[in-house]
């Protein structure tokens, strides 16, 4: 099973080493961090995706709502959320598969952001499965450098407080 959880904290050095350290305590992986300022300088806001058993999850949530510098505490699946990350890729690409590359970019929703003789950066931002098949059709081509955000997540509307 895998969770999310989006976490408001106090903006202040080592909140983010005690987070960390609750999951290390208890040797649960976290597939993914990120962390952010929100709209208040004060607080920024910490999105965990982690795998595991129901049960862990859920001991993680409560051992999570104990913390002093933590503000609150939503946990959700990703089907109730709205996910994003961000891909930037460097590769190197030849005059046979550059007119694959740039359609691959088209039909995904990526985008060349700079672009030399052999060479071209694309960004993307989409789910981090979309980014996951855009990196599965690039296989065949060199990859020089590549650099993914964590995943970003917040709950998706509902009738009640829409």
């Amino acid at each position: 099973m895998k969770k999310i959880y989006s976490i408001l904290v106090e903006n202040q050095s080592g909140v983010l080493a005690k987070v960390a350290g609750l999951f290390w305590r208890r040797c649960f992986n976290i597939d993914s961090l990120t962390v952010g300022e929100t709209e208040e300088r004060s607080v920024s806001n910490m999105v965990i995706v982690s795998s595991g058993e129901k049960k862990t999850l859920e001991q993680v949530e409560k051992q999570l709502n104990k913390k002093l510098d933590i503000i609150k505490v939503r946990t959700f699946t990703e089907t109730q959320g709205i996910t994003r990350e961000l891909l930037l890729v460097k590769l190197r690409y030849n005059r046979e598969n550059r007119k694959d590359i740039m359609e691959n970019c088209q039909i995904l929703g990526a985008k060349i952001l700079e672009l030399s003789k052999n060479q071209m950066v694309i960004e993307m931002c989409d789910t981090p499965e979309r980014i996951q098949m855009f990196l599965d059709t690039l296989k065949t081509v060199s990859i020089l450098e590549c650099a993914r955000t964590g995943t970003l997540a917040m709950l998706k509307l509902s009738e009640g407080n829409a």
